[in-house]
């Protein structure tokens, strides 16, 4: 495993050599004397941290940092100084240093605020890859995924969107259903035409087939004027029916007959109307059931069972997730002009356990709710919303479900511990929480 990398800046010989013996174990190290030495080491290293004291001959700890920082904007800085000069520490942190510690140096200490650093750094460069990959390799027409069953999805939308194929789109609520719809339009030959969405389970029965065919003025009480309806609006284009199996009988008889003749019949008017519109439907339900218990018609079924493609649950997506927090995050970076980082390992590890009944759209709303009402720098477990533990899939953590917050987050302390040994640092790190809130923590629950 390749160590992290360090670079030591202090003037007095014995504190410089004293922290390369104490880190040469975990880290690579290099020292110099002065700013200027320092500087000549990293044009010449790839330094991961730089680790400076404040007062020095010459070259100030400070004006170092703001060069280095300038050649090198991603390096992580900590500041080291005497106690009386805390203020001079606090004005680095300002122009760009990550912490600070006072001398003498407690080593324990230290180590553990380089773990922290260290820490940010890697999910900074993770989320950073994630953004790339999101841009250039898993994304399709806005649906994220890099799964092997998302990838299956991806290819089956490109193989399809060529045709004039009817679609049928089954998954849970939440999975995606439209966005699959919307890619097979933009990668189609209609993609110029216009997509028309109609959500069949959000209009009573007896106004859909007036808003799938049209009517004739006069048609029905009600009917001032004639009416186009979404199949000739979607003329050239694509006809997305959302929630199929909630239409009724009777317009289950007129679709059957636009997909044959592709020809529809305004309400009050037995004229055909040619109609070109490619029609992919969605369903959260299963039509080949509702078909045997006659809810639904056989002919009618066929005629949509032409290409199926079914939207796996997020819960069996987990190479996913991460990605589709880091996007939605980004998303909601933006709408609210916020800045998080990223989530901590301990947020992702947690929201990695959780079965996602709502899906795609239970995700979204969750990392808009945590931007929105999260202060920080990264999201971590502690702004996680209440419910969620409540709900964790007991499988996964091993755990009653029906615990409370609290008793959860006991067990998770003590699994934690029992994972690294009793290590209370190595703990603290696995949970995204320092030491000292460890161990209150400890105190509050108990814990020997």
């Amino acid at each position: 495993m390749i160590k992290p990398v360090i670079l030591i800046v202090d003037d007095e010989k014995s504190a410089r050599d004293g922290l390369v013996r104490a880190l040469r174990k975990d880290y690579r190290v290099f020292a110099a004397e002065n700013g200027a030495i320092a500087l000549e080491m990293l044009a010449a290293h790839k330094i991961d941290v730089l680790l400076s004291d404040v007062r020095m001959p010459g070259m100030d700890g400070i004006s170092l940092m703001q060069r280095a920082l300038k050649n090198n904007p991603e390096l992580m800085c900590i500041i080291l100084t005497a106690y009386g000069d805390v203020e001079l520490a606090v004005e680095a942190m300002k122009l760009g240093a990550m912490d600070f510690m006072t001398k003498p140096i407690n080593l324990d200490k230290l180590e553990l605020m380089l773990g922290r650093v260290l820490k940010a750094k890697r999910i900074e460069l993770e989320n950073e890859q994630l953004r790339v990959q999101l841009d250039n390799k898993y994304g399709l027409e806005n649906i994220i995924g890099r799964s092997t069953v998302m990838q299956e999805v991806f290819d089956t939308i490109r193989q399809v969107a060529g045709s004039r194929a009817t679609v049928l789109i089954q998954g849970e609520s939440g999975t995606g259903k439209e966005l699959v719809a919307k890619a097979i339009h933009q990668l189609s030959p209609r993609t110029k035409g216009p997509f028309v969405a109609v959500h069949c389970a959000a209009l009573a029965h007896n106004l859909l087939e007036s808003e799938l065919f049209g009517h004739e003025k006069g048609a029905f009480t009600g009917a001032m004027e004639r009416r186009i309806g979404r199949f000739e609006k979607a003329d050239g284009g694509s006809l997305f029916l959302d929630e199929i199996s909630e239409i009724n009988a009777s317009v289950q008889v007129k679709l059957l007959r636009a997909l044959e003749e592709r020809q529809i019949e305004r309400v009050g008017n037995d004229t055909p109307v040619d109609v070109d519109s490619r029609l992919i439907a969605a369903t959260n339900r299963d039509l080949k059931n509702m078909v045997d218990e006659g809810e639904f018609r056989e002919d009618l079924f066929y005629r949509l069972y032409v290409v199926v493609i079914t939207l796996p649950p997020l819960r069996e997506r987990q190479d996913d997730i991460l990605l589709l927090l880091n996007h939605y995050l980004s998303v909601f970076n933006e709408e609210n002009h916020k800045q998080f980082e990223g989530f901590t390992s301990a947020a992702y590890d947690l929201l990695a356990a959780y079965d996602w009944p709502g899906n795609i759209r239970e995700l979204r709303n969750l990392v808009e709710r945590m931007v929105v009402l999260t202060q920080g720098k990264v999201l971590d477990v502690k702004d996680i919303p209440s419910h969620i533990y409540e709900k964790i899939n007991a499988d996964n953590l091993g755990m009653s479900a029906d615990l409370t917050v609290d008793e959860m987050e006991k067990q998770m302390i003590i699994r934690a511990l029992e994972k690294m040994g009793a290590n209370r640092t190595k703990a603290a790190e696995k949970l995204g929480i320092s030491r000292r809130t460890l161990h209150r923590k400890l105190n509050q629950y108990e814990i020997d």
